[in-house]
């Protein structure tokens, strides 16, 4: 699993022009599944996600959690972070892990953090996305599994 996290005052996916979700400062999440990925994946990432300390706390350190400060989480899925770009200008995807077992691990990953955390706002799995963010620091951070 590879996610490619940044810290936001604000992000939001569109879809064909039409909003599907949205917040305010917290974390905007990009996340690819690659071939090695299956349901085991998903809590150790969203642990991860949750307790990163990336934000600011009273002496101006990054110290506090998503949860501490009660920031939004935005998942969006992205097979495009298991690109491999080693040979020629065209990237290949065969390290991605086929959408049709991807799509259900993003599922899960979206479910358990909407049970564990708010407020949470995703993506939609395939579509044709377009993401807007205001990076806050710049803080971006890349999480991978493998």
């Amino acid at each position: 699993m590879r996610a490619v996290v940044q810290r936001v005052t604000r992000a939001q996916v569109s879809v064909q022009g039409e909003k599907i979700g949205s917040i305010a400062a917290g974390l905007l999440v990009l996340v690819g599944f690659g071939r090695a990925d299956g349901p085991g994946s998903v809590p150790p990432l969203l642990d991860r996600l949750l307790g990163l300390r990336i934000f600011e706390d009273e002496a101006g350190k990054m110290n506090r959690s998503l949860t501490e400060v009660g920031g939004g989480l935005l998942l969006v899925s992205q097979f495009t972070l298991y690109a491999d770009l080693s040979r020629g200008r065209r990237p290949s995807f065969g390290p991605a892990l086929d959408p049709r077992a991807a799509e259900p691990l993003f599922e899960a990953l979206v479910l358990e953090a909407r049970r564990r955390h708010a407020p949470v706002a995703s993506g939609r799995f395939g579509a044709d996305m377009q993401v807007e963010l205001v990076n806050d620091g710049p803080v971006t951070l890349w999480l991978g599994s493998d």
